[in-house]
């Protein structure tokens, strides 16, 4: 069988806003989750995977939909996938997937749609040549929202499919939706070149998007446009927040405003060709709103973002849909291990386990593998 990736991401800001119809901007992790697939010819689908040796999975392609809530959880994600390709009418005669992740899971790095990204890229490949990025975007994440029932927007799918080596992925979520021109702008980011790191600190605490949490936080910001009269947040300003009386919703409404605005200014800053350390106050603002605004950060999580910036990062902050997961900060790339070590130690000083730190590269998107 033929191999396929695809990366897990690290989102340098905009959290939570891509649901909201505004703007993110993540980059590929080298850490990929590979998808062996093979077609046969029997009407019929087999799904298993390193990770849980003796648990593979085969029924009848016809049987797909109606078995979902009789699979186990980690299959209806590359199932989800083969399903969405046969209800939008394209065929599939049968097909063996084998999949191996390497992105830890529950850490905030989108291993999930990794997983759906690389089964929708050996999918296309053998049995859907002319399928285009957009189309696998949306296949990859009707696959997590209707199959594994996991609300998610199009952050990670995008940034799994359509970020570049060398480059962060500037992504406006409603142009990209819609179809229109300029809604993807590679931006050049070269931390090597500048002598900065990004480290992620995996705090070991997993969050899953499955759970209440993330669906709430989606439904009180529908909730707070609703009451602004506009489509989505994206189109919700400061000057219009005192409309919204209940506290809940200004605070949900205020995130996302705010995060739409320094993801804005991280590109400017980005694209004029500003010393990158310069985002680093940016990336700690983005951690308070969504520790005090938004209410998804955790204790564990605040503890690696005061760490890493008492040990000297720029900036820090929480990563991924939030209740757990990793932290990120950007950092002098001769300080990354003592700064590692540094939110290592104030753990252990606080009876948890020292985070699993790597460095974070931007890496390349969705492939087949030679």
């Amino acid at each position: 069988m033929d191999r396929w990736i695809a990366p897990g991401r690290v989102n340098i800001i905009g959290e939570h806003t891509d649901y909201n119809d505004g703007f993110v901007l993540p980059i590929a992790l080298s850490l990929g989750v590979v998808c062996a697939a093979g077609a046969r010819t029997d009407g019929r689908v087999r799904v298993g995977s390193a990770q849980r040796p003796g648990e593979a999975v085969e029924l009848a392609l016809d049987d797909l939909a109606g078995q979902r809530d009789q699979l186990p959880g980690w299959a209806r994600y590359p199932l989800g996938v083969v399903c969405e390709f046969v209800a939008g009418g394209r065929p599939i005669p049968g097909v063996d997937l084998e999949i191996d992740g390497a992105v830890p899971i529950g850490a905030g790095l989108s291993s999930s749609a990794a997983l759906c990204c690389a089964v929708t890229v050996a999918l296309r490949d053998l049995f859907a040549p002319g399928l285009d990025d957009r189309a696998m975007v949306r296949i990859a994440r009707a696959a997590e929202n209707g199959f594994a029932g996991v609300p998610t927007g199009i952050l990670d799918q995008s940034a799994a499919i359509l970020c570049t080596e060398g480059h962060a992925l500037f992504l406006d979520v409603r142009a990209y939706l819609n179809g229109e021109a300029g809604a993807v702008e590679q931006i050049p980011f070269d931390l090597r070149a500048a002598g900065l790191a990004l480290i992620v600190a995996d705090t070991g605490h997993p969050h899953d998007l499955a759970d209440g949490g993330y669906a709430e936080r989606r439904n009180e910001c529908a909730a707070a446009a609703a009451v602004l009269g506009v489509h989505a947040l994206r189109d919700a300003t400061e000057l219009n927040m005192a409309r919204l009386h209940d506290p809940v919703l200004r605070r949900r409404a205020t995130h996302v405003v705010t995060e739409n605005d320094r993801v804005l200014d991280v590109v400017t800053r980005l694209r004029s060709g500003a010393d990158p350390r310069a985002i680093g106050p940016l990336l700690t603002a983005s951690h308070r709103s969504l520790r005090d605004d938004f209410e998804v950060s955790t204790p564990a999580l605040d503890l690696a973002v005061d760490a890493a910036l008492d040990a000297g990062a720029y900036g820090a902050r929480m990563v991924g849909g939030g209740f757990g997961g990793s932290v990120l900060a950007l950092v002098e790339r001769t300080d990354a291990d003592r700064i590692g070590a540094a939110i290592g130690r104030r753990f252990t000083a606080a009876d948890l386990a020292a985070p699993r730190v790597i460095t974070a590269e931007p890496g390349a998107g969705a492939r087949k593998l030679d």
